[in-house]
């Protein structure tokens, strides 16, 4: 029982005039703009000449857990995600919140497997994992593939919520952009990981404060979150467990709880904003403690936004609409009733918009950070090992000023793109599945090549735009209101919607489609899911047409032993009959890529002690099984 449209309610005598900001209101925004730029200056004056690339990129991994864990958590709970997830539940009930039942798995397996591998290899980018794995040429595409997805969303991520603030509240949208983009490039730049952490721990605390604002005084003039549910449930917008198998229909329990999944794990998993933080921890340990620390905060996080899409929904049956409101783009739906709802008290207003500037900062800041880190360490040093550290930490900052600037440019290409704008958003989610499945061909398959590496990726790649695009040009060329349960109706630029910083709501005719309609209606929580499927499977058929492995040593510590950790549930018979004897003696170890030294099997440092042991290492034919032993470290 959701309707599949809000109950808009104009009044037929009123008409909302734009909101304005008060003085205190512009107080309260430039106060977070100038404590952030202030935490990334104490950061790059701290120590001034004193600087070294690992502390520029990596915070020299020093990190503790919650600071990590809070930058974890901001880096994608964009300004765009505080839009949508509540104009998702105001107009389609609560059926998104499961989404949250993906958090364990999504989170649980970045712990115990990728952070682990990563860490353990001492990696600065990500994609260097790629070239112990492959080769430096599967290295380079995925480097390539990331900062392609990353240069296309950020400027998109600080265009769109200016866009809709000013069709709101008149600010203006140039100098909120300018603003924005200038901060951020510069604290970024100067200040290095550390500063972009820090300020991230700031900004998650102004999200926080403002929506709970929201939540507090919306709540207070409907008489309570008890009146809030009850009204939400007489209008059936509190949904039930949805258990339709049907990959086809938008949100379902299936959908939200395991296609979510994949989603988490391409941004918690592989994205290197995310990883770069995890190995600025100074701990293994650290770093996975901050991968648990962020499910509790992510549940509130989610809690928070639909709460307020409840909120909203309650206070706009008490209170009559206008107009205006009622036909303002679902992105807007929040900021009208901000505006509305705190229009009596001089600074909330304020306090939600750094709210809201907080989400894009937050983001903006990592995809800087990141995006300077994989060019640095992918593209040129491997090139040019004989960089002086003075020399390159004055590349590193130059490229993060550079990346500030290409973003800004990005934002202006934005705002003439027009439709395209949407196929934009949907960028960032095409591309986080193929990466996901990358990285997994090359940690779970041990028979999986370069050659199959690279095509899978490809083939990944292709899939997601072919579905992806095609599911826009559908949704642009049928025009259908209300939109169905399936879809959300677009006319952009001024009609900006995403439930997440990575998904896309497609439109789809009333009609059941057929053909190739019917696979572009395919739900976008699935995207992950399929497009990470696809490069697995194609790079498996293809590795295996090349000969696998045949030959090629795998690097110690790139494979995680999925079928020892599967038989470890076994009794200890059956598991010295499938696994009967060590071969950690005969294991070919590529000893010049690692400065410590092999004894007996086990990798110790130079103080001698063990960094990680290598047993089980089972020979089919000519190819290889690796098998990790975990170990203290």
């Amino acid at each position: 029982g959701v309707s599949t449209s809000a109950p808009l309610r104009p009044a037929s005598d009123t008409s909302v005039i734009m909101s304005t900001f008060s003085l205190v209101d512009y107080v309260v925004f430039i106060l977070l703009l100038v404590l952030s730029l202030a935490i990334g200056l104490y950061h790059a004056f701290r120590g001034w000449g004193r600087h070294t690339v690992g502390q520029l990129l990596m915070a020299d991994r020093k990190m503790g857990c919650l600071p990590v864990a809070l930058s974890l958590l901001a880096t994608f709970q964009s300004a765009v995600a505080i839009l949508g997830v509540p104009s998702e539940i105001y107009r389609f009930g609560t059926q998104y919140w499961f989404l949250g039942c993906s958090y364990f798995l999504g989170l649980l397996i970045p712990a115990h497997i990728f952070i682990p591998i990563f860490y353990r290899l001492h990696l600065t980018s990500a994609y260097e994992y790629l070239e112990l794995r492959f080769n430096k040429t599967v290295r380079i595409c995925g480097t390539v593939t990331f900062i392609f997805q990353m240069v296309i969303y950020m400027g998109v991520v600080l265009y769109a919520p200016s866009l809709a603030l000013n069709a709101v509240t008149g600010f203006d949208l140039w100098l909120s952009v300018l603003t924005l983009g200038i901060v951020c490039t510069v604290y970024t730049a100067l200040g290095g990981l550390k500063a972009v952490i820090w300020t991230d721990v700031f900004q998650t605390l102004v999200m926080f404060l403002g929506q709970l604002a929201v939540i507090i005084v919306g709540s207070d003039k409907v008489g309570g979150l008890g009146r809030v549910w009850a009204v939400a449930s007489q209008h059936g917008r509190i949904s039930g467990i949805e258990l339709d198998p049907d990959p086809f229909v938008r949100h379902t329990f299936w959908t939200l709880a395991f296609g979510g999944v994949f989603m988490m794990l391409s941004l918690y998993g592989v994205n290197q904003a995310q990883v770069q933080r995890y190995l600025s921890s100074r701990t293994e340990k650290a770093a996975v403690l901050s991968c648990y620390a962020v499910f509790p905060c992510q549940q509130v996080v989610l809690g928070m936004g639909c709460l307020i899409g409840l909120v909203m929904f309650a206070y706009y049956q008490k209170y009559p609409m206008s107009t205006q409101q009622s036909e303002a783009a679902p992105d807007q739906f929040v900021l009208y009733f901000v505006m509305d709802l705190l229009k009596d008290l001089p600074g909330l207003p304020g306090l939600f918009v750094a709210c809201l500037f907080s989400g894009s900062l937050s983001t903006i800041s990592s995809a800087f950070n990141s995006l300077a880190t994989v060019t640095m360490e992918d593209l040129i040093r491997p090139w040019f090992p004989e960089f002086s550290e003075a020399r390159a930490i004055m590349l590193s900052k130059s490229l993060a000023f550079g990346y500030g600037l290409l973003c800004l440019g990005m934002a202006y290409i934005s705002s003439q793109m027009g439709p395209v704008l949407q196929a934009a958003i949907s960028i960032f989610g095409m591309v986080g599945g193929p990466l996901l499945g990358l990285f997994c061909l090359g940690i779970f398959f041990p028979c999986a090549n370069p050659p199959g590496a690279i095509v899978g990726l490809l083939a990944g790649l292709v899939m997601a735009f072919w579905i992806g695009i095609g599911s826009i040009v559908t949704s642009m060329s049928s025009s259908v209101a209300p939109s169905p349960p399936n879809g959300s109706n677009f006319s952009l630029p001024s009609n900006l919607t995403a439930a997440t910083v990575t998904t896309l709501m497609t439109s789809t005719t009333l009609s059941k489609p057929t053909g190739l309609q019917r696979l572009y209606s395919l739900s976008y929580m699935w995207y992950s899911a399929h497009n990470s499927t696809t490069v697995i499977v194609v790079g498996l058929i293809i590795s295996l047409l090349t000969g696998g492995m045949r030959g090629r040593p795998l690097k110690p510590g790139t494979i995680y032993p999925v079928l020892p950790r599967l038989l470890a549930f076994l009794p200890l018979s059956c598991q010295k009959r499938l696994c009967c004897r060590s071969y950690s003696q005969d294991l070919p170890v590529d000893t010049d890529l690692f400065p410590e030294k092999m004894v007996n099997g086990v990798l110790r440092d130079s103080k001698d002690k063990e960094v990680v042991a290598l047993d089980g290492w089972a020979q089919q034919g000519s190819s290889p099984t690796f098998v990790l032993q975990e170990t203290s470290l």
